[in-house]
């Protein structure tokens, strides 16, 4: 997921609802569970001529659901198999490795109704091309889910199938041909039916009502639905990746949502950057004012959030490697620490989240800054100069705390909104200055060293948070996992 997003909606209350954290309700469906596992035989047009692929379809789906109640779809992989003369094809074009993004079109009926929707898969790493022999290339991704509108079996059925294969040469370069599409359909005679979930609840009487494929906030839904036709939203984002820490959110916290972030910071002496895990953020929401202010309307938010790693407010530790003065390779752990803001004396957080929504009544548009500010200590452990061990001790970190200061900015103009909400996620910029080093060396005062290669000068920092859950506003299956973390897993970028 990129921090800059584009969605559709219907205008500046919708940008003003989503700020303010207004998350969809939903309910989770089912007692029990049944497996998905299904192998499926496709025909996909290579180049060179129809070659057959072997789909195995694996995922998990409710035992039985209820009208208006959302099943979702777990644990989804499709693992295709291209035939040992598609592969060696693919070595003759130069390529190393592969890698691939499917999407299956999924058919959700009851009766004589039905709707569409595509259950998506990428591969984790690029994948070799073997010398001989098939080639499998093993995809998982998230998909929407679907809220069946009436009583009655519903069934999954699969359908046609696309493919996009991107190749690499040996040295990482991209290959003479770079990218593939493939269309693939489904052989015939075969049976396609993946599950049947019986649906319950209602009078029975409502049978005219397809079930809704959905997933996206309402205002995204395509084009069609006012003609009675299915509604089908875009699909779910992906489940937390296996590297994703714990983030589980608390539903009795009515204001409270939970999301994952991470991002680069640029170390402007070394002219290099250290990437930071995946990390766990909590945030806590505050009470919204609104302001007339000329031709603006201001909706104003103060919120706070706090770092969770293991218990503690800080990022995970990550680890970077510098050229120190230019020339001296220099690898360290880093422990960025956040310093909590407490409480006021009524109980609530101080915030170091500030939000200003403008809302342009006659132009019709919308204007978001959001920002954030948190006091960090920063501590400095397992220190290698050359590849030869520096005992730093157990104390080396900043002589005093320092402010990272963030923003991110929202504009919705034509129903298109781009960019950073607290409520939706996306990218954060700005900048920190590193204070001098104190306690650094276990048998020398290597304070002066620390403090000249990495204090004084600005450096740049950019955050990405992705789309956060709010496990008291129903823990919609869009943005939360069952067990209320969130489901987007944002990727840093520089």
């Amino acid at each position: 997921m990129t921090g800059a997003r584009r969605r559709t909606a219907r205008g500046a209350a919708v940008a003003a609802a989503v700020l303010l954290g207004g998350m969809i309700p939903g309910a989770q469906a089912a007692s029990g569970a049944q497996e998905i596992d299904a192998e499926l035989a496709y025909t996909c047009d290579f180049p060179e001529a129809g070659q057959p692929v072997k789909v195995e379809i694996t995922a998990t789906v409710p035992e039985s659901g209820q009208v208006e109640q959302v099943i979702q779809p777990e644990d989804v992989g499709l693992a295709l198999t291209l035939p040992e003369e598609a592969s060696a094809g693919l070595a003759a074009a130069g390529a190393a490795t592969v890698t691939a993004e499917a999407k299956l079109s999924v058919d959700v009926a009851q009766g004589d109704r039905s709707a569409r929707t595509e259950w998506l898969g990428t591969t984790a790493e690029p994948v070799p091309v073997p010398e001989a022999g098939d080639l499998t290339l093993s995809t998982a991704g998230g998909v929407p889910y679907v809220k069946p509108a009436a009583p009655g079996d519903l069934e999954f059925g699969a359908g046609a199938l696309s493919v996009e294969l991107a190749f690499t040469k040996a040295d990482g370069a991209p290959a003479d041909s770079p990218a593939l599409t493939l269309g693939c359909v489904l052989d015939t005679g075969q049976e396609a039916t993946l599950a049947v979930v019986p649906v319950g609840g209602g009078d029975g009487g409502e049978t005219g009502a397809e079930p809704t494929p959905t997933g996206s906030w309402p205002e995204e839904q395509e084009a069609g639905a006012e003609d009675g036709l299915p509604e089908v939203g875009t699909p779910a984002q992906q489940p937390a990746a296996a590297d994703a820490p714990p983030c589980v959110g608390d539903p009795s916290a009515e204001l409270g949502m939970v999301a994952f972030v991470t991002g680069y910071a640029n170390v402007a002496k070394l002219d290099g950057a250290t990437r930071f895990p995946l990390a766990c953020a909590r945030i806590t929401q505050g009470e919204s004012r609104v302001v007339p202010d000329g031709e603006f309307l201001h909706i104003y938010q103060d919120s706070a959030v706090d770092l969770d790693h293991e218990g503690k407010t800080q990022l995970p530790p990550a680890s970077g490697t510098f050229l120190t003065f230019g020339f001296m390779p220099t690898t360290a752990t880093l422990e960025m620490t956040q310093i909590p803001t407490g409480t006021n004396p009524d109980g609530t957080r101080v915030p170091n989240i500030k939000s200003d929504l403008a809302i342009n009544i006659a132009e019709g548009s919308t204007k978001a800054v959001t920002a954030v500010t948190l006091d960090l200590m920063l501590r400095l452990r397992d220190v290698e100069v050359d590849g030869v061990p520096l005992d730093v001790g157990d104390n080396c970190r900043t002589s005093k705390p320092f402010t990272l200061k963030l923003e991110g900015r929202m504009t919705l103009k034509d129903g298109v909104q781009v960019g950073y909400t607290l409520a939706t996620g996306g990218e954060l910029t700005g900048s920190v200055t590193l204070p001098p080093f104190s306690g650094c060396g276990a048998d020398e005062d290597l304070d002066n060293l620390f403090t000249a290669s990495l204090s004084g000068v600005p450096g740049y920092v950019k955050q990405v948070q992705g789309a956060p859950c709010a496990p008291a506003n129903g823990a919609d299956p869009t943005f939360c996992m069952p067990d209320f973390q969130p489901r987007d897993v944002p990727e840093a970028a520089r």
